[in-house]
Parts: C-alpha cells; sequence; structure tokens
C-alpha cells in the first residue's frame, strides 16, 4: 500500500510539472490564465474601481480636458508605435488621470488599463521620466505581472470566481487594493528592464525611469508607499539597472522635452 501510494504521489507531481510547464508564457513565466481572461479580469476591475464615487469623481473629464489626454495618449502611442509591445493590439491600453496631488503613483492593471495620479506627475521633470513610469506600468501588463501577483496574493480560486462572475464580493475587495498590487523582485526588475526597450527606439531618453528613482533617492524617499517606492530593490540599484540595461542596447543619447513637460504640468488642475 505504501509503495503504491508513494507511486500515485510520484506520477501525481510529475503530471503537475507538465502542467505547469505547459502554462508557461513566451517569456517562460508561469500563468494559468489565458490572454482573454486578462481582458477580462481587467475589465471587471476597471469597472469595479470606477463604479465607487470617490474614485470616479477624481478622474480628469477627458471631455473637459481633452488635452491633458492627447498629451499622455502621445506618450503610450509613442511606445506602442515601436512594434515592441506584445499584447498591443489585444489590450486596452486606456489610460484615466486622476487628480490627485497627495498619491505619487501609477498603476495598470491586467488588459492595459492605465491610471496615473496627477502627484506622479507634477513630482516628475520632464516628459521622458513619465514615458519612462508608463513604459514600466504598461509593462506589468503586458509580461502579465498583475495577473501574476493577484493570483499570489488572492489565490487562483478567488480569481477565477470573478473572471466567471460568480464572487462580486472579492471583485469589489480587489478593485479596492489594485493601487498596492505588490510585485516580486523579478516582475519589477523586469518592469524597469523592458521600459528601458521599449523607449530606446522613440525620441526619448530611454532611462528617463530612471530619474524618477534619482529624485527619490535626493530626497531620501524610498520607503513607506506602495509600487515605485518598494524597497524591492532598492531604488539605488535599480537606478544603475536602468542604465546598464541603457548601457547594453548603445547608450543612444535621447530628448527629455522638459520644456514642453513644464507646460503640460503647469496646464493640470
Amino acid at each position: 500500500m505504501k509503495l503504491k501510494i508513494k507511486h500515485l504521489v510520484i506520477v501525481g507531481f510529475a503530471a503537475g510539472l507538465v502542467f505547469l510547464q505547459s502554462c508557461k508564457d513566451e517569456d517562460g513565466n508561469i500563468n494559468i490564465f489565458s490572454i482573454q481572461d486578462d481582458i477580462a479580469l481587467g475589465a471587471q476591475v476597471s469597472a469595479e474601481l470606477e463604479s465607487d464615487p470617490t474614485f470616479k469623481n477624481s478622474i480628469i473629464d477627458s471631455a473637459q480636458r481633452p488635452d491633458i489626454y492627447k498629451y499622455v495618449y502621445g506618450l503610450r502611442d509613442s511606445i506602442l508605435n515601436t512594434g515592441l509591445v506584445r499584447y498591443k493590439n489585444e489590450f486596452q491600453w486606456r489610460i484615466r488621470v486622476i487628480k490627485d496631488d497627495s498619491t505619487l503613483n501609477a498603476f495598470c492593471t491586467p488588459g492595459g488599463y492605465i491610471y496615473v495620479y496627477t502627484a506622479l506627475i507634477k513630482f516628475l521633470e520632464s516628459e521622458d521620466q513619465l514615458a519612462g513610469v508608463m513604459g514600466h506600468e504598461m509593462a506589468h501588463a503586458d509580461k502579465r505581472h498583475s495577473t501574476d501577483a493577484m493570483t499570489r496574493q488572492y489565490g487562483l480560486q478567488v480569481l477565477f470566481d470573478i473572471v466567471f462572475g460568480q464572487d462580486k464580493g472579492q471583485l469589489v475587495r480587489i478593485a479596492a487594493n489594485i493601487k498596492e498590487l505588490s510585485y516580486s523582485r523579478k516582475n519589477e526588475s523586469e518592469a524597469d528592464e523592458y521600459s528601458v526597450i521599449w523607449l530606446y527606439p522613440t525620441s526619448y531618453n530611454a532611462k528617463g525611469a530612471a530619474g524618477f528613482f534619482e529624485k527619490l533617492i535626493q530626497l531620501g524617499q524610498t520607503g513607506g508607499n506602495p509600487e515605485f517606492l518598494s524597497t524591492h530593490p532598492n531604488p539605488d540599484n535599480r537606478v544603475q539597472a536602468i542604465t546598464d540595461k541603457w548601457q547594453t542596447l548603445g547608450g543612444k543619447t535621447g530628448n527629455t522635452y522638459q520644456s514642453r513637460y513644464t507646460t503640460f504640468k503647469n496646464s493640470l488642475p
């Protein structure tokens, strides 16, 4: 009997390994969700998030301020038009600018729903820095880190229930916490790397995201807040890694567009 049980355990373990291998994406990361699941989950989380009256009222209206959205969508399109974003056509890549001068953050849901806070825009000093931050957030969705992080944080069954519309309560909880989604060290490093890769073919300074971390280091603000203020990896290490990646691509000097960025910042409410 013991031998039979042991045999079954080994067979089950082997089958599990085969299953996990079959769930690897193009980057070798294990993700049992399909692209359609990412799209559905992102749409549901975004809709739930924006159904909250307080959050909804903080979104700058694109009809009233088309100039703001023309600007940020221009940055997004510079990244998408490189042809390097794998799910360029599958994901939404929709942007919402949040009027909140106290929250230094940006985030992207599965499926490419991007949220950027005015506090972050006003904190940054040049257009390449904002493009670098947006590239970082878009990479989390395109490399499917968002689904991976949500799986680790909430569990597979919870996410599957949400995708199939069976757990409204959990959807509300996830939407409320999506701004503080915790990524792994590997995922953060990969998002930094792809921010450089995606900006390099554009006219931007490809290491724009490093400017954000450099300013944080100068101000001594390297902990205590979600996402970009994460200490894993340390901001100093992230600046070095971004610079190293830029150098391996050739070290091309790009534009910061600081003057027009200042004009954009001053136009914000």
